[in-house]
């Protein structure tokens, strides 16, 4: 039997209708603090509700999908080249069938990073939009607690081997800069020298500008050099976190 034969013969109403969505966990710096977008949901399901952006997948692929939803509530325009500083990965997809009460729906989440990201506009579904800080974002709708969870620890994972907190970071940047972003992502404090020594042990992490920043800092110390990033995909040794030691006593 030839495609065009079973395909006249198949009915899909025989099976469970499905529908695919997909959810943005968008991650950016505001005043040296990770914080994640977040809107208000204006309708039902959770109407009133704090959840990560996303929607239903239209004729689109899935990155494509994600990308749309990430504009929408951002502001920034699709095709403009604005949306060519944001990193966006795929983080994984969620099924479980009461995640939605609606029907059956399976969520492909995405992971977005970039730099000082705009102040957002609520899309058509949205009552409003904001940043939030990670540890303040708590309680959302349908399984959005599990997926921002997730994406936490994969972003956090991944700064310990490859170079994207340079995604955080504009195209040239210090290394306190670059240390900045490692502290906010991994919520720890990181030593100054030490972080330095580090990153410039790591051949391919950063590349130097030859150029210093205009003025010294707060402090009134020397001017520091410029770095932009390297051609390194992966970072070897790795830049591992600080081991945190909660035992008691």
């Amino acid at each position: 039997m030839d495609e065009t034969s079973f395909l006249a013969g198949y009915d899909p109403r025989k099976y469970a209708a499905v529908a695919v969505t997909v959810d943005v966990v968008a991650l950016t710096i505001r005043d040296g603090r990770l914080c994640v977008l977040l809107v208000e949901r204006g309708a039902q399901p959770f109407a009133g509700r704090r959840a990560l952006p996303g929607g239903f997948v239209k004729d689109e692929p899935l990155g494509a999908a994600a990308l749309r939803e990430l504009a929408e509530e951002t502001g920034l325009t699709p095709g403009a080249g604005e949306l060519d500083r944001v990193h966006l990965e795929q983080l994984g997809s969620y099924g479980d069938p009461g995640r939605d009460p609606r029907m059956r729906v399976v969520s492909v989440a995405y992971l977005a990073f970039a730099p000082s990201l705009p102040e957002p506009t609520a899309g058509s579904d949205a009552a409003r939009a904001y940043w939030v800080p990670v540890d303040e974002a708590k309680d959302l709708a349908f399984d959005h607690d599990t997926i921002l969870a997730d994406a936490l620890e994969r972003a956090r994972g991944k700064l310990e081997y490859t170079p994207l907190a340079t995604a955080f970071t504009g195209p040239e940047f210090t290394i306190g800069e670059l240390r900045q972003v490692y502290a906010a992502v991994w919520g720890e404090d990181l030593h100054a020298g030490n972080f330095h020594r580090k990153v410039l042990s790591v051949p391919g992490f950063v590349e130097s500008t030859g150029t210093t920043t205009a003025r010294g800092g707060d402090r009134g110390g020397p001017k520091a050099k410029l770095y932009r990033a390297g051609d390194a995909r992966l970072l070897h040794p790795a830049l591992l976190r600080p081991v945190r030691d909660d035992r008691v006593g």
